[in-house]
Formats: C-alpha cells, sequence, structure tokens
C-alpha cells in the first residue's frame, strides 16, 4: 500500500495494487474509486483532500496493522 500527497493538487492518494491497470473510475462526492478489471479496487483519491480532512494531510497519518490471533 501506498500514500501519496500532492499538494499542488490537493489530492491525498491511497495505492493498494501497483503495476495494476485502472480500467473504471467512479467518483462520490469527490472521492474516486479506481478498479481494476476484475472489479478490485486498485487506488482511492481524495480530491480536495485539505478541505476534507486536514489542512496538513500528512502530518496526521497514524498507521497501523491488526492481524489477526487465530
Amino acid at each position: 500500500m501506498k500514500i501519496e500527497y500532492d499538494p499542488v493538487h490537493d489530492l491525498l492518494n491511497l495505492e493498494f495494487l501497483a503495476g495494476v491497470l485502472i480500467v473504471d473510475s467512479m467518483e462520490v462526492d469527490g472521492v474516486v474509486f479506481d478498479y481494476a478489471a476484475d472489479r478490485r479496487i486498485v487506488a482511492i483519491e481524495i480530491l480536495d483532500a485539505s478541505k476534507r480532512t486536514t489542512s496538513q494531510a500528512m502530518n496526521v497519518i497514524d498507521f497501523s496493522v491488526v492481524k489477526s490471533s487465530s
């Protein structure tokens, strides 16, 4: 997974599947979902990210991975 913020265009991009071709995109209220041919989500883009989250979007990242104990 890759997280990128473009301050020039105010875009926050969450990429889940690197190198996978995007064949379809759908925008819902300023959030763009990019899909592969098999309908897996390749990436999610947040347009006008600083207006939707915080003006310092990359300064508040708190990343954690929750693993199952089974």
